[in-house]
């Protein structure tokens, strides 16, 4: 199974970051017999998991992000819960935000209403996000956006807006997919609309310096298509039943 995702989202070409650790993160006895899908791996998820009888946990952002630590505190509590329920963890960062059909920038774009034609969002010699055309209400894509974040638990940012104004070339970075180096992206290509997760402050100074709108959705709600994506895609190939678990954390 873990295989079969990795061949799937092309784990071992994909650059990431340090601590994203693609692929299986911790072991089980097996057999899968049903699988939890979330964004974190959490203790929330993690017993969000165990309570739906799951023994496999996959997730967009693993167990190690803070590098290599201790076997201390919250950190032992969740490996201490992992092995006593056998419960196996599968983490797919980047190789899932940029997947094609299962990716969650392709989703979230395709959930807003826009076809992807191009890669936006450099990073290494990959692009992570997605870009295109369009013809709409930027006030309407901003609806379109809220709502996603607020059924995920969020809420929508909005920067650059005005009466009338229209979104005739959008880029979308799910997560932290704001930044610097996005919005020097996105002027150089002509966007006038970027749609994104979260970013810092500074980022919406700079973008109404540039004359881009930028909607700002949610790091977690941007980041539940594409492991939902997944579940559905063990679903069909493995006949594996699979639930979400949710655990926004409002950001």
């Amino acid at each position: 199974m873990a295989e079969h995702l990795d061949a799937v989202l092309r784990t071992a070409e994909v650059p990431d970051y340090p601590g994203a650790m693609n692929g299986i993160q911790v072991e089980h006895l097996g057999p899968v017999t049903r699988c939890a899908v979330a964004v974190d791996a959490s203790m929330r998820t993690i017993e969000g998991a165990v309570a739906a009888g799951a023994n496999l946990l996959l997730v967009h952002h693993g167990l190690f992000w803070s590098g290599v630590q201790p076997l201390r505190g919250r950190f032992y509590e969740r490996v201490r819960r992992l092995v006593q329920h056998d419960l196996a963890v599968y983490s797919s960062h980047l190789p899932l935000d940029l997947h094609p059909t299962l990716g969650n920038n392709a989703l979230f774009a395709r959930a807003l209403g826009l076809e992807p034609t191009a890669p936006f969002a450099r990073f290494q010699h990959i692009s992570v996000g997605v870009m295109g055309d369009a013809d709409v209400d930027t006030a309407t894509l901003a609806d379109r956006a809220r709502a996603v974040a607020e059924r995920e638990g969020g809420a929508l940012v909005a920067v650059g807006m005005a009466a009338g104004r229209r979104t005739r070339r959008w880029a979308l970075c799910t997560g932290a997919g704001a930044s610097s180096d996005t919005l020097r992206e996105a002027a150089a290509a002509g966007v006038d609309t970027l749609i994104v997760g979260e970013g810092p402050h500074h980022t919406g100074v700079e973008a109404q310096e540039l004359d881009i709108a930028v909607l700002y959705a949610g790091h977690y709600a941007t980041e539940t298509f594409g492991v939902r994506a997944l579940g559905a895609e063990l679903e069909r190939t493995f006949g594996l039943p699979w639930s979400f678990v949710a655990a926004p954390t409002g950001l």
